[in-house]
This record gives structure tokens, C-alpha cells and sequence, in this order.
């Protein structure tokens, strides 16, 4: 996996630097043609000023003459002019320097032209001018020796063979130095890349213990590889714990079924066995017992399939305009008519008469019953639980009581599944998932539930629902 991350950025680095290679290439001649260009269209060059140097030559009867302006741009040049007739002979001659010739052959013309004169110290460009039908011809010799000219001749077959060789010479330079970047640069990048894939790879097999350092061009991988971490490790964590809660809550509920089971099995052994002589009496009794033990463990049995239908949103609401103030009067004194809470404080405060909610009566019910059972169960028979109902812009209601509180570290775990607090009595027994259910109607309705307590003090559990 390396050294396939490596050799496609070599081949991005090499495919860039030939480009940039040719693309600077065709720059450069591009450059090359233009400055060729622009010097050959200068006015300020020797050779075009020679060349234009004709408008300042005058023919006349009395002879040939240079104009002011003309003998001005020679000073300012810092030249002289010498002009010849058809045959090579002097005719005129202006600022010339010492051993300039009055005559000149053909030969002498060319290499004057071609060549700088070391006699005269001057560049010489030519130029002419025909007049009445006869050519004359006049140098221009420039004293500044900055100023040169230099002929050159080539084979054109010669120098594009020279021009290959010296192009495949150059890339072939230019491919060796884009490897080796390509090589170091590919390297800097591919090493935390590599890192980064190896603590993916310790994440995807549960190592939950990466840390790589946060820093470079890839700073932000690294980071959020961290984070991801970081959840895992989290997640982990919950995973770890509800798994032992779930553990230590089968173990509660299968002990909490067991128990009525026995019961059940007991009794109804006793009934079946001839040896006990049961009067009718006697018989109600036990059959009372088995009826509610086998209540009890279809309560059971109705939590954990409630749970699992919430859980997986397989309950449908079965919504309908409800009284609340009259479903909340009716859960309580259905609460307190059973046996085992007659003696319970339970009371209903409300300035409401009639408050219409759109709701599903069975379920808002089966959460409050919920809240309320677990308030009386988890607290000592003299609790107080007020139940209050008020319209804001939700409705609230609200259940208090007055007994032992929840402690903090426990405050956050009341509405997990399988959670029992640590202050439920030995006499409490059931599927532990009450709490649960509870918020997962209301949630279901679209409303809210939040707790708040104190040790000692009491609990209040607000339910928001919508109006």
C-alpha cells in the first residue's frame, strides 16, 4: 500500500516537471522571438539608425552634404559617416577618424562591413541611397565599444541534430532530477499517509488507542483519525457497561421470574397431590396466589415486549383527543385502589377541568402508572408524590415526591434500559424497564422527560408533551 501512494506521486511530480519543462521551453522562445523582435524594431539600434540615416543625406549641384539634424544624431551616437560613389571613391566624410580610407575595392567593402576595424575602433554598419539613377553607398561607423556585431554561419541539417540531441540530453537530466524529488517529496507525504492508514487498520481491529501527532499537511487526517478514536473508545465503553447491565439484569429478571414460578409450581403441586386433603377454602387461596404470581409474570412479559416494539419503532400511536386532567384522575385512583399502595399518599393538583391532548390514552397512561410505581417502590411508605398538571406552551406534568432523592452519579442512568438504582428494596421485583418505557412513550409523542433531585430532599420528573 506504500509504495503504491508513493508511485502515483511520483508520477505526479515527474508528469508535472516535464511539463513545466516544456512549458518554460516554449517560453523561452517565445521570449527569444520577441526580443529579437523588439530589438529589430528599436529606432535606437546602430543598424536601424544606419538604415534610416539616408533622410539626412542631401544631393545637390554643389555636391553632397549631411543636414544639421543628421550631424546632431551623429554626435549624439558618437559616430562618423563616410560616403562613396558607385566606383568606391570619397565623395563626403563627416567626424571621420585618422586612417580612413579615400577608396575602397569591393573586397574592402565586405570585410569593413562584416568585420569590426580595429584601425578605426569602430563598429561599422552600411546603408545607400540612389540618386538620378546613380547608387551611393556610406558607413556609419559607431565609437562606442559596447557596441558590436558579430556574423555567424550554420548547417541547418547540423543544427537541428545538435538541437535533438541536446533536447534529450537536457530531458533526460530533468526526468533523473524529477525522480529524485519526486522520490523525497513522495516520500515526506506517503510516510504519515502510512501512518494514518496503520492506525485506521488498529481501529478497524478494536485498537482503540491511536494518537497520532497533529500536526503537517495532513493535520486535519490525523485529528479526526484522533477523534474517531477517541469515540470508539467511547463507544466501547457504553458498549461494555449496558452489556454488563443487560448481564446483570437478565440475572435480576430471571430471578424475578424464577421466584413466582416456584410459587406457582408449589402450589399447584400441593392442589394436584391426593395426600393433602385442601378444603374449598384452601383451594381459592392457592388459586388466588398462582393468579397473581402469573399476573405478575405477564407484566413481565408485556415490559420486555413493549420495550422492544419502542426500541425498534414497532408501536404504532393510536391517537385520539383525550381528556388529560380525567386520564390522570382515573391512573391515580386505579393506583391507589390496588391493595398494595391503599395507604400511599397520592395527590392530583391541576386548575384545569377539561385539557384536550391529542395522545394515545393507553400509553400515556402506561408511562405515568410507570413513574408513579416507581416513585412509591423506591421510596419508604410514608412518601408523598404530588402530581401536577399546567398549560404553557406545552403541557407539563409534573411528579414530586418527598423521599430519599437519587444520587448524582446515578441521576443519568434512571431512563437506560436494564438500569436498576442501587436504593431499590428487596421487596421491589419486575422487569426493571419502567423508566425506559416511560420515556420512550413520551419521546414517541413528540414531547420530553427531564428529572431533577436531591438526596433526602425528593425527585420531580417533568414530562413535556405537545399542546
Amino acid at each position: 500500500m506504500k509504495w503504491r501512494l508513493t508511485g502515483r506521486y511520483m508520477v505526479s511530480v515527474i508528469i508535472v516537471t516535464i511539463i513545466t519543462v516544456f512549458i518554460n521551453l516554449f517560453v523561452f522562445m517565445i521570449w527569444l522571438v520577441l526580443q529579437a523582435n523588439s530589438q529589430h524594431n528599436e529606432e535606437n539600434t546602430p543598424e536601424t539608425f544606419t538604415r534610416s540615416f539616408e533622410q539626412y543625406v542631401s544631393f545637390s549641384d554643389q555636391g553632397i552634404t549631411v543636414n544639421k539634424e543628421g550631424q546632431k544624431a551623429l554626435k549624439q551616437q558618437n559616430a562618423w559617416i563616410q560616403i562613396l560613389d558607385e566606383n568606391g571613391q570619397d565623395v563626403y566624410h563627416a567626424q571621420a577618424p585618422k586612417g580612413l580610407k579615400n577608396k575602397y575595392t569591393p573586397i574592402d567593402i565586405v570585410n569593413l562591413h562584416k568585420y569590426k576595424d580595429k584601425q578605426l575602433l569602430s563598429t561599422i554598419y552600411a546603408g545607400g541611397k540612389k540618386v538620378k539613377g546613380k547608387e551611393y553607398s556610406y558607413f556609419i561607423g559607431f565609437k562606442d565599444p559596447s557596441i558590436g556585431k558579430y556574423l555567424f554561419s550554420f548547417d541547418t541539417k547540423d543544427l537541428v541534430t545538435r538541437f535533438n540531441i541536446g533536447t534529450m540530453i537536457l530531458l533526460s537530466i530533468d526526468a533523473i532530477i524529477a525522480l529524485l524529488i519526486g522520490y523525497l517529496f513522495s516520500r515526506q507525504l506517503t510516510k504519515p499517509l502510512g501512518r494514518a492508514i496503520h492506525s485506521i487498520q488498529r481501529l478497524a481491529n478494536g485498537d482503540y488507542t491511536t494518537n497520532l501527532p497533529a500536526k503537517g499537511i495532513y493535520k486535519d487526517v490525523f485529528y479526526n483519525v484522533n477523534h474517531l478514536s477517541e469515540q470508539l473508545a467511547s463507544s466501547k465503553k457504553e458498549k461494555d457497561k449496558l452489556e454488563q447491565m443487560r448481564e446483570e439484569w437478565i440475572s435480576h429478571i430471571t430471578h424475578d421470574i424464577k421466584t413466582p414460578l416456584a410459587s406457582i409450581q408449589g402450589y399447584a403441586e400441593i392442589m394436584k397431590d391426593p395426600k393433602y386433603p385442601l378444603s374449598k377454602e384452601d383451594i381459592r387461596h392457592y388459586a388466588g396466589i398462582i393468579e397473581n404470581k402469573s399476573l405478575y409474570i405477564k407484566d413481565v412479559m408485556e415490559d420486555l415486549n413493549l420495550t422492544t416494539r419502542l426500541k425498534n419503532n414497532g408501536v404504532m400511536l393510536n391517537k385520539e383527543l383525550v381528556n388529560i386532567v380525567s386520564l390522570l384522575r382515573e391512573t391515580l385512583i386505579d393506583i391507589l385502589n390496588d391493595s398494595r399502595y391503599a395507604d400511599q399518599t397520592i395527590e392530583l393538583q391541576t386548575n384545569e377541568d377539561k385539557l384536550m391532548l391529542n395522545i394515545d390514552k393507553i400509553l400515556i397512561r402506561r408511562a405515568v402508572t410507570n413513574l408513579i410505581l416507581n416513585a412509591l417502590v423506591h421510596n419508604d411508605p410514608d412518601v408523598t408524590i404530588i402530581v401536577q398538571l399546567e398549560q404553557k406552551e406545552k403541557t407539563h406534568i409534573t411528579i414530586k415526591d418527598n423521599g430519599r432523592g437519587i444520587e448524582e452519579a446515578e441521576l443519568e442512568k434512571v431512563f437506560d434500559r436494564y438500569y436498576r438504582g442501587t436504593n431499590t428494596g428487596v421487596s421491589h421485583a419486575g422487569s426493571g424497564l419502567g423508566m425506559a418505557i416511560a420515556k420512550d412513550i413520551i419521546v414517541k409523542h413528540g414531547g420530553d422527560i427531564t428529572i431533577r433531585s436531591s438526596v433526602g430532599k425528593g425527585t420531580t420528573i417533568d414530562i413535556q408533551l405537545p399542546a
